[in-house]
């Protein structure tokens, strides 16, 4: 388990991480989530002790995180590193046994790796002979193929098509399974919503959500309305507490509300003209709420 506590870092007067804390269980998934400059990546430093934090501690299993256990973390950067004129099995073995393994141990498993993640080459292939997205590819086995217990993905989604994005979700789910906390950073609200166990919003060095996405979500109010019934936009208009209306082609409407008791009130103006085939009122979507949080000084 890691436990972020009270973590800290300044930078002269600008406070990049202010207090910080949080804690991931073995075989969850923390979504990090932030406008650029939030703070995300500072905090991937932090942990992996490229910064000295002003304050705060980085907690392993209780104890600190310290140089020995290093080789049980995978870090995806965010900017990409290759060596672009050695050949794949050659960076492959070289990140391996940074991490501590053999030889014989990574050399046994590179092609299972490029198998699962279905990299376009061979092994002996060098690195700058691949495309961008393979070369991606490469760099994620690098960061998994010691079979870390921690694993930090800075915009691991970056730069993949949807293909190899799924490819990667699988292997993040795959990682859940084993036990293995993981924690990444996203700019695209719907992997985040359909990865993460937790999730953490920051915003100028301090959290500002937590929760599941759940919990987030609903704790906006249900104020997205999905309706279809036999009702002119012009009608709708008059409730008092929509904010926008949305009529799309198919004729359904997409309200949002001021609040989440004016869907009581459009439910009974709507119900007056008979049959409703679809009424349904949600709480605003991460994204939503991404920008609306976002935007607020």
């Amino acid at each position: 388990m890691l436990e972020i506590k009270n973590l800290t870092k300044t930078f002269g007067d600008f406070t990049a991480v202010d207090d910080l804390s949080f804690e991931i269980k073995d075989g969850e998934i923390l979504g990090l989530i932030g406008q650029n400059g939030a703070g995300k990546t500072t905090t991937f430093r932090l942990i992996l002790n490229f910064l000295n934090q002003d304050n705060g501690t980085v907690l392993w299993n209780g104890e600190p995180l310290s140089s020995k256990e290093y080789n049980i973390i995978g870090y995806l950067p965010e900017e990409r590193g290759l060596y672009p004129k050695e050949s794949i099995e050659k960076q492959l073995l070289f990140f391996g046994q940074l991490r501590g393994k053999s030889k014989k141990e990574i050399d046994g498993q590179i092609d299972y790796w490029m198998e699962k993640f279905e990299v376009k080459g061979k092994r002996t292939d060098k690195v700058k002979s691949l495309s961008k997205g393979n070369q991606q590819k490469v760099q994620l086995i690098s960061t998994l193929i010691h079979e870390p217990k921690l694993v930090i993905l800075d915009e691991p989604f970056s730069g993949l098509d949807p293909v190899n994005a799924d490819l990667l979700k699988s292997a993040v789910a795959e990682l859940r399974e084993k036990g293995v906390c993981v924690i990444f950073s996203d700019h695209n609200m719907d992997n985040v919503e359909r990865m993460v166990d937790h999730m953490i919003m920051m915003k100028d060095g301090k959290k500002i959500l937590s929760g599941t996405v759940a919990e987030v979500r609903h704790s906006f109010g249900r104020t997205r309305l999905f309706i279809e019934a036999p009702v002119e936009k012009s009608d709708l208009a008059e409730i008092d507490g929509i904010e926008e209306i949305i009529e799309h082609r198919d004729g359904s409407y997409e309200l949002k509300l001021r609040q989440e008791q004016v869907g009581r009130a459009v439910f009974e103006k709507v119900v007056q003209n008979g049959y409703i085939p679809m009424f349904n009122q949600q709480p605003p979507t991460l994204e939503e709420i991404f920008k609306m949080k976002a935007g607020e000084e």
